[in-house]
Order: C-alpha cells, then structure tokens, then sequence
C-alpha cells in the first residue's frame, strides 16, 4: 500500500512572529521621547498598555478586524429604514480595548476640560503602540476625543454628552446615545462639490422648534457607525457646526440615510460612507456662521492623531523588517549583519526616532498651551508642518520595510501589506499635504510676531546641528518672499526637519547630530540607506530601535 505524504520540505530560515512582546519596552526612542517630553512616572500604566498590545492575540484581533469589514443594512426585514454599519466581533473588541485605556477621553476632565499635566504626551504613546497592530478603528477613537473641542463652544451641550464620552466602557448597542454606556462620535463636512472647500457646501440647516433639521449630503461621513456627528451645514447666519445624532429625542431614527460605504484602498477596518440628510434632526454647536472656527478646534486634534498614527505605522514597519533581518540567513550571514542592510536599516530607525522624539513634543506643546503662549506659538504653527511630513513620509518607508521582507512583506498573510495600505489615509484625511503647507502660511500671516519666536527657538535649539543655521535662514526667506505659496512645500518640510532635528537633540543628541548631517546638512536621497554612516552610530540605532 502506498502512502501519500504532503509534506515535502522542513520549514527553516523563517523570521518568528513578531508576536507576544511588550510594544513599549523593546521601543527605547519611545521610552525616552516619553521621558524627555513630561510622561516621566507613566512608564508603568505604558508598560502594561505595551504588553497587552504586543500580544499574539491582539495581532489577530487585528487581523481579523481588517479581513472582515463592515457591511451596511440600509432596511430591517420588513422594509423599515435601519442604516445600521455591522462589524466584525475583532472590531468591537478592539474598540473595547481602545476605550478601557481612556484612548478617547483620558485627555479631557470629567466635564471636558483640558486634563493638563502629561496627559497628551501619554495617551499619545498609547496611540502610537495601538497604530501598531491595528489603526483603523482609531478613526473613531479620534474623532470622539476630538469632538469635545469643539464642543466646548456649546457648553450646555457638552455638559449633556460629556457624562457619558467621560466613561472608559465602549457601547456598541444601536441605540440613544443618553441611554448608553459610553458613545463615540463621527464627522461630516466635505460634499461632492466642494471637498477641501467646506465654504462651498450646500447642505442646510433650517430652525425647527428647539433644534434645526438639515437637508442634504455629506460625500465623506467618517465612522457612520457612531452614536453622533459634528457636521457643518449652511444656517441663515451661515455655515455653522451641528451635533447630529443617530437617534431624534424623541427615540426614534434619525433622518441619516447612508447611501453606501466606501471601498478604500486601506483603512478596511473601518466604516467610511456617503449620506443624505432627509431633515435629519441637529443640535446648533456654537454660534450660527462659524461652523469652521468651531470644528477647527477638532480639527487639530485629529491632525495631531494623524501624526501620531503615521508614526506608529512606521515604527512597527521597522521593527518587522529589523526582526525579520535578525532571523534571516542570506549567503551564509543574517541579513542584519550584511553592510548594506545594515546601512538600510540604520537610517529607516535614525527617521523613526526623530519622527517619534517630533510627535512626542508636539503633544507636550498641547499639554501645556494653555499656560505657556509659546507652547501655542508652537502647536499652531507646527501642528500642519508635522503632519504634512511626518504623513507623507509614511507609504515610502512602509515600501522600504516591506522590501526589507522580501515577498513576505508583499502578501496579505503579513502585516506589512496592510500597513502600506493603510498609510496613505493619514495624509489625505484632515486637509491634504497643499493645505497643511497653506494652514502654515496663514499661521504665519495672522501670527507673524509668534511665529518668528517659535523659529528663534528651532534656531537655538539646534544651533550646534550641522546645517541648521542655514535651514532657518532659507525657511526665513522662503516665507518672506512674495510668492511664498509656491515654495510652501519645500519651506515647509525644511522647517519640520528642522523641529525633528530639535526635538531629537533633546533626546539622544548624537542621533540629532546625525539626522541635521543627512536631512538638513545634505538633502537625504530618495533611497534609505543611501547615506554614509559609521559603523558605530549603526549599531547603536538598531540596537536603540530594537534591543
């Protein structure tokens, strides 16, 4: 009798999962951008954020969010309007995990003031661990976090929602947000014709008793599965922000009718959707004809998450592709131990640390801008020039790191491929890279005096780096120049290298002295690894980037 065997080969020379390990503690350019930036005596409650994140279960969590994605029941059985978003039991469990670490509220006081102390800075580096297995159900985690900025301007609406965006439990029951547990929040504000340009939207908003009932469409509904959502619609005093609920007060479904969800190229996690407002019932935010003012106050914080999410992609791009060289044997040596990898790898963690140490500071500069007017100086100006870099830098590196992996990093079986899919979103959503530079230039004009400080502080922070004298001179020049706009992008990403190279000089000078030499000192080439490092500073930034 024969015997059929299907095994043909023995499995060897594989890279082991990058699973069951503490994402904080093998991360020493996150533990001492916490440090350096106020979140010294958070290292416990980071820690145990760190092992609970890096475990192989909430990789598969993960995964399992991504493979199934939400579908859309627009009617119930017998024909009545639903417009429910169903999701995968990996996406509630995520969202679950989210909000018991305070993701979406740990920022904020019980009655939705600014918490202070270091509480950006840490709820930053959750964040970033978290963009490390799975990022698309942080859409609505930062929206809900955001939403109560702009809130703020409506202070008897916040007092209202603020009980229940204040609790740690995640809700996901299809239901008025009053009755639940906890709640989440969207937004709505771009439409087909006008996109960037909210001024040209055409949707409306009409008085109706104690609240408006709006009439129109959004093309872009962010997170439709929320309990409610910050739109913006034409009143008769002019564009003003409203708070839309899923629910009318008197219980039953409010006029949403989502039209379709997106197919997107990555972020499949989550829901995105188009939706028409038949008279749906809304709550002004405050005052009638300052709908942008009112929704900017989120808009940045959800800039900032954007940040923070491409860094967190990042990271976990090198990580993978720095464990997978340790394992891997090619021609008879480690790819970790080859030259060239070596000198590929250096660089991509030289990038990773400075972006890590930048977003880290930002976040101290929210944590302290209502006492400090510099640290304002410094979140207005800066907010748009580091998202526009640090966003942008996402999809080249994730390329990078996948090729580090070989075909491995190019099937959907890794975690890589989603990664790259994934990064493009952050520099897309919240205001493209054209209008982060345009934000920097109107931050410049309306507040020229703190501007110029914020820069005399780069420049002094900075002023033993190799080329940064002549970084703050051509960033000066640039902006004073007639035509400004048309230079914006290359003045904008020098003066956020610029406050990369500051924020790492704060950190680990010797690593700021060596990204000032390749990015500000020279114009780093396209490539990673295409610089000229010593031996030496290689092995202390993998050693750094990954113990």
């Amino acid at each position: 009798m024969t015997q059929s065997f299907h095994a043909t080969h023995e499995v060897f020379n594989q890279s082991p999962p990058f699973e069951d390990v503490n994402l904080f503690t093998v991360d020493r350019p996150l533990i001492d951008a916490v440090k350096a930036n106020g979140g010294v005596g958070a290292e416990q409650e980071l820690s145990a954020f760190g092992e609970l994140w890096g475990t192989a279960e909430m990789a598969e969590q993960g995964r399992l969010a991504n493979e199934n994605t939400p579908k859309l029941r627009t009617f119930d059985a017998k024909g009545f309007r639903r417009d429910v978003v169903e999701f995968h039991p990996a996406y509630h469990h995520m969202m679950a995990r989210s909000a018991a670490a305070g993701l979406h509220n740990s920022t904020w006081t019980a009655q939705g003031k600014p918490a202070g102390g270091s509480s950006e800075v840490v709820r930053a580096a959750k964040f970033y661990v978290a963009s490390q297995v799975e990022s698309g159900h942080l859409c609505p985690v930062t929206m809900t976090r955001a939403s109560v900025a702009a809130l703020a301007s409506q202070p008897d609406l916040l007092a209202k929602a603020m009980p229940v965006i204040a609790t740690r439990n995640y809700d996901a029951a299809f239901a008025p947000w009053w009755r639940k547990r906890g709640m989440t929040l969207g937004m709505g504000m771009t439409e087909k014709q006008g996109g960037t340009d909210v001024r040209a939207n055409m949707t409306r908003a009409e008085r109706s008793g104690d609240g408006y009932r709006v009439t129109g469409h959004k093309w872009f509904m962010s997170a439709p599965m929320c309990d409610a959502f910050l739109v913006l619609a034409q009143a008769e005093g002019g564009l003003t922000c409203f708070f839309m609920p899923r629910f009318a007060p008197d219980g039953s479904i409010n006029a949403l009718r989502f039209q379709r969800l997106k197919d997107k190229l990555g972020n499949r996690s989550n829901a995105s959707s188009e939706v028409e407002f038949a008279g749906a019932y809304a709550e002004r935010v405050g005052e009638e004809g300052r709908g942008i003012s009112t929704i900017i106050q989120m808009v940045q914080l959800t800039r900032q998450d954007c940040a923070i999410s491409s860094a967190g992609l990042m990271r976990s791009g090198l990580a993978h592709a720095l464990h997978h060289a340790r394992h891997r044997s090619v021609f008879q040596k480690h790819l970790a131990d080859q030259p060239l990898m070596q000198s590929v790898l250096a660089d991509m963690a030289l990038h990773v640390a400075a972006t890590v140490a930048l977003v880290m500071r930002l976040c101290r500069a929210f944590d302290r801008m209502h006492e400090d007017p510099a640290e304002a100086a410094y979140m207005r100006l800066l907010t748009p020039a580091i998202k526009y870099w640090v966003c942008k830098s996402a999809p080249p590196f994730l390329y990078e790191a996948m090729e580090c992996l070989g075909g491995n990093g190019y099937v959907e079986d890794g975690l890589l491929a989603r990664h790259f899919r994934e990064s493009p979103v952050n520099a897309i959503w919240e205001g493209s890279g054209n209008v982060m530079c345009l934000d920097v230039l109107r931050a410049l004009s309306r507040e020229a005096e703190a501007a110029t400080a914020v820069l005399k502080a780069l420049a002094e922070e900075t002023r033993a780096l190799p080329g940064a004298a002549d970084a703050v001179a051509m960033i000066g020049k640039a902006f004073r120049r007639g035509d400004g706009e048309r230079v914006a992008r290359l003045a904008v990403e020098t003066l956020a290298l610029l406050a990369a190279a500051a924020a790492l000089n704060a950190v680990t000078p010797a690593h700021a002295e060596l990204f000032a030499a390749t990015r500000l000192a020279n114009v780093h080439p396209s490539m990673y690894g295409a610089v000229d490092l010593d031996p030496a500073a290689i092995r202390a930034l993998l050693e750094r980037a990954l113990p």
